[in-house]
């Protein structure tokens, strides 16, 4: 029984170096083709979701706070508190539809993770089983394409014992990183229940995707009013765990962990002169940190969902370079947007374009 249990973990490990190599032999054979291309790059999508009609089967059985049911204009949608947040769209379950999404608009490599709610309802058996109906669809699609797949791991950080050890079964599965909402069903990133598993993605030195879901407090900010959730509450969302980490010296803590803010980093760009003006005069806001909120800013990495020239450029000029800027397009989202994101990424100076196209992720993910 020992010996076909490590017969079994040595094909499982075989399998994740022939993925990882099979994407690095793309990347590389764009690498080359871009000198004969106007020094262009591997298009890599590191912001783009994916999920399994089991996986809403069982959202729908088991999610509590959470319902599934059509909006006012007929778009099937995953509800909370009174308000609609995520539209189902039908390329978020069929491959074949993604993979002809990116052809036309000339994405070579998508980096897919669950959206929200992710796996955080039900119990610890369910929360896990959401997590593992998802991880293995993933995998399996980066087994049958491991030239335009990759993906980041969902884990029931709730339950940090189960969290550790689902993320150890992905990572050897092929998993580059993992993907977090902003806050755990109101819970704060910086909770102490949380700190085995971000020690652990620390010691592992992996990239994260931080993406909101639903704001604690949506019901008395009436956010479903005017559909509110994704133009505005995903981004208080964003800003505040970020802030929260920031101030917290949760970064410092933490110095391996790379942290990756969706849409562009929400509303933090806009804001890093008055979080640094804060920390200059609020005690409460210097009590742990000694640097700028502006640095730590420099110190995480942001993606290109913003839809707007001067938004995008604004986050570059924040992060304070190019290679901190990674593609992203929100895909399949009702919102997303491959080939606009795309175009303002190639708006750029054309060095910032090649980095954001995706020499930063290659660099980022280890690919």
């Amino acid at each position: 029984m020992a010996r076909r249990q490590r017969r079994a973990e040595s094909v499982s490990s075989a399998r994740s170096r022939a993925h990882s190599l099979l994407l690095l032999q793309r990347l590389a054979y764009h690498s080359a083709a871009a000198k004969c291309d106007g020094g262009l790059m591997t298009v890599v999508d590191v912001h783009t979701h994916m999920l399994t009609l089991d996986w809403i089967a069982l959202l729908q059985q088991h999610g509590g706070v959470y319902d599934v049911k059509p909006t006012r204009a007929g778009q099937n949608s995953i509800w909370k508190d009174g308000a609609p947040f995520m539209t189902l769209m039908p390329g978020m379950w069929d491959y074949e539809e993604r993979i002809a999404a990116m052809d036309r608009a000339k994405v070579d490599v998508a980096i897919v993770s669950l959206t929200c709610p992710n796996c955080f309802f039900g119990d610890r058996a369910v929360s896990l089983k959401a997590a593992k109906i998802v991880n293995d669809s993933m995998a399996e699609q980066a087994r049958a394409r491991p030239d335009r797949i990759g993906w980041l791991a969902s884990i029931p950080w709730q339950y940090p014992d189960d969290a550790k050890a689902e993320l150890a079964r992905c990572v050897k599965a092929g998993a580059v990183g993992v993907m977090q909402l902003a806050n755990e069903a109101g819970a704060e990133l910086t909770d102490e229940t949380f700190a085995p598993v971000w020690a652990e993605i620390d010691r592992l030195g992996l990239p994260v995707l931080i993406h909101p879901g639903t704001p604690p407090g949506m019901k008395d900010m009436h956010l479903g009013e005017f559909g509110l959730v994704p133009p505005i509450g995903f981004m208080i969302d964003t800003t505040l765990a970020f802030s929260r980490m920031i101030f917290s010296g949760f970064l410092d803590k933490y110095p391996n962990v790379k942290l990756i803010a969706a849409h562009g980093g929400a509303t933090l760009p806009y804001l890093a002169g008055r979080l640094d003006r804060c920390h200059e005069m609020i005690p409460a806001c210097s009590s742990v940190i000694k640097d700028k909120p502006s640095e730590y800013l420099k110190r995480i990495w942001y993606d290109t969902v913003v839809y707007d020239q001067g938004a995008l450029e604004m986050c570059i000029a924040v992060a304070g370079s190019a290679d901190r800027v990674l593609y992203g397009s929100d895909y399949p989202h009702n919102i997303g947007d491959m080939e606009g994101c795309l175009a303002r990424v190639d708006a750029l100076p054309a060095a910032q374009a090649k980095r954001v196209r995706g020499g930063a992720a290659r660099d980022l993910f280890g690919l």
